[in-house]
């Protein structure tokens, strides 16, 4: 056998290329609508509800199909194109479709239930649920999925054992952080447009999370702890910079066992519950005359997307509802916002590069538990060893990010359509991050889990968060945003 027929043998059978493939195909559909074609309109999407028939509807509202078979074609789809990438990496073909159908459909009933508006729906819109409250936990779908998977795992040994055929929760996941490349991009193209000041702040902010948070969590993990390099690494980039999908992207980038990342998702998916509850009232009592250090404020401290720009929003309306009671300001709405959006935008952006790093240095050196413990070897790495051990997913989010950013920069009407196709690519990514947390769980052992030390991960997480992190973060806000205020009405 010829060494390229070999390496092509060799890349059917992995499935990080799998992964990159994949969530290259579905990039590539989702560009539809810059070409006038809207090739995913009829994928579903899992929406906060009141009444369940709305609970799933197609992303695209001109595509004419109801919620339910919307949902079945979409499993349909996900069915097919998994079934390909399991077939190449050697499953059994007909175990993996039957566990695939039940693990989808269990997946799905869980992000349904963790999206019931007493749940999911953030606190600035209750109003529109007609409920008085609601937890705000807006990721909280795959925690029941993750709990669901460790119950049957656990409980249901023989059910597992089956199912276990088609829980591939790596496959799972790396389709899903490829597809988050194009989702980055746009916003990304979107900053762009900001305001030269909230630029520079968002700059600002990656260099704090990057270079200030990362190590000092790190060595806190390492040094204080404990924790092997494999734990410390993602966690260290879950507290620090964007949460799940950085604790994923980092764990799959240095090949840590794939529960590591999803255990310490469950843990900030809880903070940041704490937070978005907290930190809101916290900036409207002491920082309603600068409302801009509040909104950097909350962009850099709560770790993940959705937690942050929906602290943004609930700070933006508590703020300038006191400035306007107490101050006699009506400030424009929706300044505030925009600075922790684009404060949490810039420290997103480098989720792949930061993972592309740590994956080069985890090739390079022997930091996992699996190194020599001699350091004259530390070096003797061929280009060969360092290309096996890279993680080929991250080339496959790099060039979803790459080229839709070139193509919005060179064009950038079609921007909007561009962003039309990522919102219906990035749907998918809910549901295979939602496989990911069922399938970890499926295929978790509980009495293992805890000696891995989860005690000692919410010990780190609240010191990091409480110790150094919140009051760091709103040092530099501070440092960057004091005195500047919206425009008035």
């Amino acid at each position: 056998m010829s060494t390229n027929t070999y390496a092509r043998k060799k890349a059917l059978q992995n499935e990080d290329w799998w992964a990159a493939w994949l969530g290259l195909f579905i990039f590539c559909l989702g560009l539809g609508p810059y070409f006038g074609m809207d090739l995913l309109g009829w994928v579903t999407k899992a929406s906060v509800w009141i009444e369940p028939a709305k609970a799933f509807a197609p992303i695209s509202k001109t595509i004419g199909l109801n919620g339910f078979t919307s949902l079945l074609v979409t499993f349909l789809f996900v069915l097919a194109i998994t079934t390909v990438a399991a077939k190449f990496v050697g499953s059994n073909i007909k175990k993996y479709a039957i566990g695939f159908t039940i693990i989808f459909w269990i997946t799905m009933g869980c992000l349904m239930l963790g999206n019931i508006a007493y749940i999911g729906a953030t606190p600035d819109k209750t109003a529109s649920y007609g409920i008085g409250w609601s937890l705000g936990l807006g990721e909280m779908g795959y925690i029941i999925a993750m709990v669901v998977g460790l119950i049957i795992g656990n409980f249901f040994i023989k059910q597992a054992d089956f199912l276990k055929e088609a829980a591939k929760p790596e496959l799972f996941i790396k389709i899903g952080i490829v597809v988050l490349g194009a989702s980055i991009a746009i916003k990304t193209l979107d900053a762009f447009g900001l305001a030269t000041t909230i630029i520079i702040r968002g700059l600002c902010a990656v260099v704090e999370a990057y270079l200030i948070y990362w190590p000092v969590v790190y060595l806190i993990a390492r040094k204080f702890f404990k924790f092997t390099p494999e734990w410390a690494a993602p966690l260290a980039s879950g507290i620090s910079i964007c949460g799940v999908s950085a604790a994923i992207a980092t764990g799959s980038a240095i090949r840590a066992r794939p529960v590591i990342p999803v255990i310490l998702s469950a843990v900030i998916i809880v903070f940041v519950a704490l937070e978005l509850l907290l930190l809101p009232w916290l900036a409207q009592a002491f920082l309603f005359k600068d409302p801009m250090v509040a909104g950097a404020w909350m962009g850099l401290a709560v770790k993940s997307d959705g937690g942050a720009i929906a602290s943004g929003a609930i700070t933006d309306s508590l703020i300038r509802g006191r400035a306007l009671r107490e101050l006699g300001i009506n400030w424009e709405e929706g300044w505030i916002l925009m600075v922790a959006t684009t404060t949490k935008v810039f420290i997103d952006i480098f989720i792949g590069v930061w993972a592309f790093i740590l994956a080069i240095i985890w090739s390079v050196f022997p930091i996992d538990k699996n190194a020599s413990a001699n350091p004259g070897e530390r070096n003797k790495v061929s280009a060969v060893d360092i290309w096996d051990r890279f993680p080929k997913f991250i080339i496959g989010f790099v060039l979803t990010f790459l080229i839709l950013f070139l193509v919005g920069v060179n064009n950038p009407d079609g921007v909007k359509a561009l962003s039309t196709g990522v919102n219906e690519g990035n749907a998918f990514r809910t549901i295979f991050f939602g496989l990911c947390f069922f399938s970890i769980g499926l295929v978790t052992n509980v009495r293992k889990l805890w000696a891995e030390g989860m005690g000692r991960i919410v010990a780190i997480y609240g010191i990091a968060l409480f110790g150094f992190i919140l009051w760091f973060g709103l040092f530099i806000s501070w440092l960057f945003y004091h005195g500047i205020t919206p425009p008035t009405v």
